[in-house]
């Protein structure tokens, strides 16, 4: 018997077929509901049609999740822009209704959890995934296993505070909307009319605007990622999210994170200053989806 593994997003909630090692035998997406009057009847309405076509020929629903979530019981405390979500119990609700064993981990953990299983972070002791995506979504590996803290809140990257002058935080300045938004100011195009594939196609063809608008974006994914390693020494962290599969966007990550370190202004006083080491995720796209299910796959053991 197989798995299904449903990956809750912002815009899609993607699904997929798979084994027990993570092999992928079919996948598909729908939108996600996301109206102001959506609540989880609508939601549990909308998975059901998912889980309905694969009920007998699965074992188990891995799901991820946004928000702050307890992995071992299901609740969701919050859920970022599934507001609908804060306060409930889905996998509870979704194992009532199709009697089948249903568990959740949050949807970056998951990515983490994936790498650290088949992926990039395969035999590494501490590392951390960072995915560019609506916000900053983030999963820390401290000695081999993922670090959730005492609230389930360790690696929710988008909380970390990028001008405290402002309030500015990083889900706003690094998520990938953020980069659309500098290209929009930098080229006089309105952000409706911008997509990560247009502005990683200007970049490649050189476009000198776009360009300085990537410079300051990656610019200040290295500082937060320069700070992590300084509090952190990990060894490695990798990148996901969509962008995160464009070359010059790594590139632009290391020019910045090589700066900083290179041009410390300790580095005159002493040989050691914390460098980070980059990486890309190996999953992309899929990734929460392997990683539910190896979390699933551990509760059932």
């Amino acid at each position: 018997m197989n798995y299904l593994a449903i990956d809750l997003g912002g815009t899609e909630i993607k699904y997929a077929l798979i084994t027990k090692n993570a092999e992928i035998l079919e996948k598909c997406k729908i939108p996600t509901p996301r109206e102001r009057t959506t609540t989880m009847d609508d939601l549990i309405e909308a998975l059901s049609t998912i889980i309905s076509k694969y009920q007998e020929k699965i074992k188990g629903i891995a799901l991820s999740l946004p928000g702050v979530l307890d992995s071992d019981t299901g609740y969701s405390y919050s859920s970022g822009a599934l507001h609908y979500i804060a306060g409930n119990n889905l996998p509870e609700a979704l194992q009532e209704k199709f009697n089948l064993p249903v568990t959740v981990e949050n949807d970056a953990k998951s990515a983490a959890l994936a790498e650290l299983w088949k992926g990039s972070l395969t035999d590494v002791q501490n590392a951390a995934v960072v995915l560019l995506g609506t916000g900053v979504g983030g999963g820390i590996i401290i000695d081999g296993k993922l670090y959730k803290g005492k609230r389930f809140s360790a690696g929710e990257m988008s909380f970390m505070l990028s001008d405290p002058a402002s309030g500015e935080f990083w889900g706003a300045t690094g998520g990938s909307s953020a980069l659309l938004r500098l290209v929009s100011e930098k080229i006089d195009v309105p952000f409706k009319e911008l997509d990560g594939h247009k502005v990683f196609e200007m970049a490649n063809e050189g476009d000198e605007l776009v360009l300085s608008a990537l410079d300051t974006y990656t610019r200040g994914i290295a500082l937060q990622l320069y700070n992590l390693q300084s509090l952190l020494d990990l060894d490695v962290f990798a990148i996901g999210g969509g962008i995160s599969q464009q070359p010059i966007l790594m590139t632009y990550l290391q020019k910045h994170v090589d700066d900083f370190c290179g041009n410390h202004a300790l580095g005159k006083y002493m040989p050691f200053i914390p460098t980070p080491k980059l990486t890309t995720c190996k999953f992309f796209n899929d990734s929460n989806l392997i990683g539910a299910l190896y979390h699933h796959l551990n509760k059932e053991t």
